[in-house]
């Protein structure tokens, strides 16, 4: 049955008709492309690798971005776009939120002409991929203590270290590469390292209990001379990946949302069929408590979320607001996932359900993008002046 959506605060009437034409144009699209084979997928541990380019031709990647074939949509039309894919699965959504703000952003931000133009009209149709390298396997929460140097030899920088826990990684055509150079700034530079170049290797992580329709990679530079203008030109230092961060994590937070959407719905949908002693399970107290705690909390969010796209809209919106958003929507879908397998009984730790797959996909989220406890840490500097971490 198609998702027919959750609006309980007549929210739809805060959007403009072409957000609400995106919306429903990429609610249609994860019901026909994405539903029908994700649940195989997840249990297979594949990517399906025929949406990158369905998701171009739609607009979905780069969606914010202005020119070079990107649809230069507003910021709450795609975060309705992040949403939709997410309640489809949080690896579809992590593709494209990371093809367009991890690696099409800083390339349209910080890039050079040339590098435009080389990379961004084919990403935007998805006939290129791109993936981030920040996250160490030893530096996750602190970029900062990244270990990846840069070393200008002659005509070329040879990088060296490993970057883990990368999304795309084995898809990728090129990589953006997050190291730190041997000059006397030791400043943190932005490297495009092209696949297939010597001394640059890629190994997929095996084994997740989440996110298995992603491909998640860990990168390793050995080596790896690339050529002197193969470096973002336009930014110095942690400015730059904080920056993209910033922008991911904005999607992240209207994606949290469909991810609970999808639960909701299910465990509203088997409670009010699934029938136990006199009567269907959604008329018992306990199982409407739990029904209307998921109500509210995903009005919450979808309120919260929107005021943070029309801050971004204005150019007024702030990273402390963005940490904010993504702490409690990301905690508000982990824990309506949790309670709808709860609601869905045995059957819910089954594939032939979705709860116990978003369940286990938020797990991840909860994590990347700034940990829980990093966002809970910046909102609190911001509001007390002390920083309570390095």
């Amino acid at each position: 049955m198609p998702f027919s959506g959750v609006d309980y605060f007549a929210l739809d009437e805060l959007l403009t008709d072409d957000e609400r034409m995106v919306r429903d144009t990429f609610r249609r699209f994860v019901d026909e492309q994405v539903m029908p084979t994700i649940g195989r997928h997840f249990r297979d541990g594949t990517f399906p690798k025929d949406l990158p380019k369905k998701l171009g031709a739609l607009g979905a990647l780069g969606a914010s971005l202005e020119g070079y074939g990107c649809a230069g949509l507003g910021a709450n039309a795609y975060g309705l776009i992040m949403q939709e894919l997410e309640r489809g699965d949080s690896g579809i959504r992590s593709f494209a939120s990371v093809q367009g703000s991890l690696v099409m952003y800083p390339i349209h931000a910080y890039g050079s002409d040339a590098q435009k133009d080389r990379w961004l009209p084919r990403m935007a149709k998805g006939e290129a991929i791109g993936c981030f390298g920040l996250t160490e396997p030893d530096f996750g929460s602190n970029p900062s203590g990244m270990r990846c140097s840069a070393k200008k030899v002659g005509d070329r920088w040879v990088l060296n270290g490993e970057k883990r826990w990368i999304t795309s990684g084995g898809l990728s055509d090129v990589a953006i590469v997050w190291a730190r150079t041997d000059d006397a700034e030791r400043s943190v530079r932005g490297f495009l390292v092209d696949r297939g170049t010597p001394g640059f290797s890629v190994r997929d992580i095996e084994g997740k209990f989440s996110l298995r329709a992603s491909v998640t990679s860990e990168l390793i530079l050995e080596d790896c001379a690339i050529p002197l203008d193969a470096v973002l030109p336009g930014v110095s230092g942690l400015k730059g990946p904080l920056s993209c961060l910033n922008q991911a994590r904005f999607g992240i937070s209207w994606g949290a949302i469909g991810a609970a959407l999808a639960c909701y719905d299910e465990a509203l949908r088997y409670t009010k069929d699934r029938v136990q002693f006199s009567k269907p399970l959604a008329g018992y107290q306990l199982v409407q408590l739990k029904l209307v705690d998921m109500l509210e909390e995903i009005t919450k969010a979808q309120l919260l979320a929107w005021r943070l796209g029309r801050l971004k809209e204005t150019h007024k919106l702030r990273p402390q607001q963005v940490s904010m958003a993504k702490r409690n929507n990301v905690r508000m879908a982990l824990e309506i996932a949790r309670n709808a397998r709860d609601l869905l009984g045995a059957n819910g730790i089954t594939d032939e359900y979705q709860s116990g797959r978003h369940m286990c996909n938020l797990e991840s989220v909860f994590t990347y993008e700034g940990t829980d406890h990093i966002h809970t840490l910046i909102i609190g500097q911001d509001i007390t002046g002390l920083a309570a971490f390095e």
